[in-house]
């Protein structure tokens, strides 16, 4: 195991044939139940999975022997049907560990409003509990146009985190086509990890955007099992959470589908926190934007219509933008497309409103997020 797996925990991954080849069915346990807290998608169509495990969190008292994934079919828009194979799921995988069907937590992610075939899933089960696999591999069985593993881990004062995630397009949280399971030894109760699940979420995965559009199946998931014995300062518990949360969600701003370039934005000097979030995710996901940086285009006036087109009323006119130290309106133009052509971009928006500020992470649009799009399932 790598040397910040925790303790307690197996993670395996076999072929189901759910997608066209390739690994597709990926399985965490825990040797003892494990207290568990998870943010789910906000869209208004969530898939059977989410109901599923939503509803499974509730019976079960917040406490979790395993998580099962499938990619390739998100199990989304197919009514009663989706719902059954989700619960025979974690039915039949419940009665091979020994546990309650309200102790295994699915999730899915893939092509929506098709039928998932649950005699694929359970006809993999043996071989799935028996497998064994590498950390990648595992990520790999729950990727569908990722392009690579995301996977992050800390240590600290001898507890071990360890996350997992998938996502490329769709990406746009109040959660997005991601998914992300993260687990930990740490002996924690249920408040104060959902607590930290929510800090840590709000300022990684609900910072991230590639296209502004959010998804079915979109979940995060933290199991703790306590195995170390210990229980850790709740502050720097969540630090250490939200530092494993921001790698992974960077990682999936960098596998943006089609995308060239990762960028960073800042925005300071708006009215709260909040406000600058807005603002920065209204930018981050403006198409003019997106694909100025694609160009190496310094069009500083796209930028500044997408502050404008946020909402937030701001108490003045001032703004001003920097690529790395130059100034995008005041500076040299040249200079700033020379560091528009780098791959990594820092850009900052400084408003005079205010002492709120944030952080959000994205990606340029390119001719291969709409090849990517356009043949999605065809």
């Amino acid at each position: 195991m790598p040397e910040f797996f925790p303790q307690g925990f197996r993670h395996l991954a076999v072929t189901a044939g759910i997608k066209k080849s390739g690994l597709d069915l990926g399985l965490i346990v825990s040797d003892r139940p494990a207290t568990a807290a998870a943010v789910f998608t906000k869209n208004a169509f969530p898939a059977a999975p989410v109901l599923v495990s939503r509803q499974n969190l509730l019976d079960s008292g917040h406490v979790l022997r395993a998580v099962l994934v499938n990619a390739g079919n998100a199990n989304a828009c197919n009514g009663e049907e989706g719902l059954a194979v989700a619960r025979t799921c974690a039915a039949q995988l419940a009665g091979r560990l020994g546990c309650s069907p309200a102790e295994v937590f699915i999730a899915s992610t893939g092509v929506i409003g098709r039928p998932l075939p649950a005699e694929k899933i359970c006809g993999a089960l043996p071989g799935l509990i028996s497998a064994s696999c590498d950390i990648a591999e595992f990520s790999r069985a729950i990727m569908t146009t990722d392009t690579f593993p995301k996977i992050a881990s800390s240590e600290s004062g001898g507890v071990r985190i360890m996350g997992f995630a998938k996502g490329s397009g769709m990406i746009h949280p109040n959660m997005a086509t991601m998914l992300s399971f993260i687990i930990t030894d740490a002996k924690i109760d249920f408040p104060i990890l959902d607590k930290a699940l929510r800090h840590a979420v709000d300022r990684s995965f609900h910072s991230i955007t590639v296209d502004g559009d959010t998804s079915t199946n979109d979940t995060v998931v933290v199991l703790a099992n306590g195995a170390s014995g210990i229980t850790p300062n709740p502050e720097a518990f969540t630090a250490e959470l939200m530092d494993v949360c921001q790698r992974l969600a960077k990682a999936i701003a960098r596998d943006g589908e089609g995308a060239s370039k990762f960028v960073e934005l800042t925005v300071e000097g708006a009215p709260s926190d909040e406000a600058a979030r807005e603002i920065a995710r209204c930018v981050a996901r403006s198409p003019l934007v997106k694909t100025a940086i694609y160009g190496s285009d310094p069009n500083w006036g796209r930028l500044v219509c997408a502050v404008g087109n946020s909402g937030v009323a701001l108490a003045n006119d001032q703004i001003e933008i920097y690529i790395d130290n130059v100034s995008m309106i005041h500076g040299d133009l040249d200079a700033a497309q020379r560091r528009m052509r780098e791959k990594e971009i820092k850009l900052r928006i400084v408003l005079h409103s205010g002492a709120g500020m944030a952080t959000v992470w994205t990606c340029d649009f390119t001719e291969g997020y709409i090849r990517i799009n356009a043949d999605y399932t065809s």
